[in-house]
């Protein structure tokens, strides 16, 4: 089962939600009002590692700590308890539940037996190996969207979205969270409501035999937009970032959203893939080849001349169209678009998977130009032969006006992904890696301001 949906009345008459021009870059993109941004409030519980081994001492740190939660007497444990449920019972969902998983994640390292402690000292062992994690204390960016596996109960032009974001917390540790809502082409925008607790989606098994490929599961009690996903292999342990989602029709007619993010172990980077058929189990799957060691890798959303396509920027200027037989084995690649404007000579990027439309592929695109200023540009490819260009823009559709330029990377707007609606393109997008914004756009506009 998928979340309770948002329901549209059938026919509901709907007015833009706080639409304000842009005439300081072009009139192309119509900016709301509405920004997310990040909240030091919304915390999870994540595991507190201790090292195991001390310096100097025979016995590992966690050992010795089990050892003195031992030594207590039972109603010192109960009392304990007590004070750990006074102060975080009422932030977090079952954290009974949670304390009761951790331990067992202590017990295996430790070689405790179960069977033989108490509820309440099994719990409390997990409290004392458990932490508060503020997953977005610093910052909130770069989404991607795509079309709600549910669109039931929806009024005409009415889509039902998921968008993923990028948290970031303590540490500079970057994570995926979610939130869905609904969008139409009239300009209406609706966010669902964010739940006041999160919780982390937990590692459920290894996948396969491929090295460093894992699932990870959504908490039964946990709504989408209250999920966060956090690094659970030694390649993710910096960061999950700038996930790129698109629904992928396979040959036979099925649908799979599959998304392309960078795994950060804190000293490499590489890409992987995260698949889902249902936005419950996700898949966590590492990408190997030449092409996969690089950033900002794009999926388009179907094979194209019976091949897997993605863009991407291998050389850390251009951009590259790659091709494979297999959606995890990404190499070589074609160079397809390098700087030409002045806004974009420092380097170009892809904002996103390519948008199918009937002329063609439209790619939304990056460029950084002078003081190290993002603007958001386009470019139309062949849909038979993506690596024709058709047509690309010559001047920014989108850069940070006055108001939108302060933040933790000032002059910055960046977008993982846009939906299209029809005629219109919606387009979440990041500003200065601090919050979040959205805006709508003609698609004839967009296709217009080429050349």
């Amino acid at each position: 089962m998928l979340d309770e949906p948002t329901r549209a009345p059938s026919g509901a008459a709907a007015e833009p939600s706080g639409v304000v021009r842009d005439e300081q870059t072009s009139p192309i993109f119509r900016r709301l009002d509405q920004r997310l941004t990040a909240d030091a409030s919304r915390v999870v519980v994540r595991p507190f590692h201790l090292s195991w081994q001390a310096s100097g001492h025979a016995s590992s740190r966690g050992a010795r700590l089990v050892s003195d939660i031992m030594e207590m007497d039972e109603p010192a444990v109960e009392q304990a308890l007590v004070g750990v449920f006074h102060d975080f019972e009422q932030r977090h969902w079952q954290i009974e539940r949670v304390f009761e998983t951790r331990f067992d994640q202590v017990a295996a390292e430790l070689k405790l037996d179960r069977a033989a402690l108490s509820a309440a000292r099994r719990q409390l062992i997990g409290a004392y190996f458990s932490h508060e994690y503020s997953f977005q204390a610093a910052a909130l960016m770069n989404p991607s969207i795509v079309p709600h596996p549910d669109q039931s109960n929806l009024g005409p032009g009415i889509v039902r979205f998921i968008m993923s974001l990028r948290a970031v917390g303590e540490g500079h540790i970057s994570s995926i969270t979610f939130r869905d809502g609904l969008v139409g082409e009239n300009g209406r925008f609706e966010l669902s409501p964010e739940p006041r607790i999160a919780t982390a989606a937990t590692a459920c098994l290894q996948i396969g035999d491929t090295d460093g490929a894992v699932a990870v599961e959504r908490d039964r009690d946990s709504t989408l937009s209250g999920t966060v996903i956090f690094p659970v292999t030694p390649a993710q342990a910096n960061g999950l970032e700038d996930l790129r989602l698109t629904p992928f029709v396979h040959d036979d007619g099925t649908r799979e959203w599959i998304g392309t993010y960078t795994a950060y172990s804190g000293r490499e980077i590489r890409s992987e893939l995260l698949r889902t058929r249902d936005f419950r189990t996700f898949a966590l799957v590492p990408m190997e080849g030449s092409a996969a060691v690089n950033k900002g890798m794009a999926l388009f959303p179907r094979r194209v001349g019976g091949q897997y396509r993605m863009i991407g920027r291998q050389d850390g200027k251009n951009l590259f169209l790659l091709e494979s037989g297999d959606l995890t084995e990404w190499s070589g690649g074609a160079r397809l678009l390098e700087p030409r404007y002045p806004w974009e000579f420092v380097q170009i990027g892809n904002c996103g998977a390519p948008i199918e439309l009937d002329e063609g592929w439209l790619l939304l695109t990056h460029g950084v130009g002078p003081m190290r200023k993002y603007a958001l540009g386009a470019a139309l490819l062949d849909k038979d032969n993506p690596l024709k260009v058709l047509a690309r823009t010559p001047q920014p559709l989108m850069a940070a006006v006055d108001n939108e330029r302060e933040g933790y990377v000032p002059n910055v707007v960046y977008t993982c992904g846009a939906m299209r609606l029809g005629t219109k393109l919606f387009l979440p997008y990041g500003l200065a890696d601090s919050c979040v914004a959205f805006a709508f756009a003609d698609i004839s506009d967009i296709l217009a301001h080429m050349e």
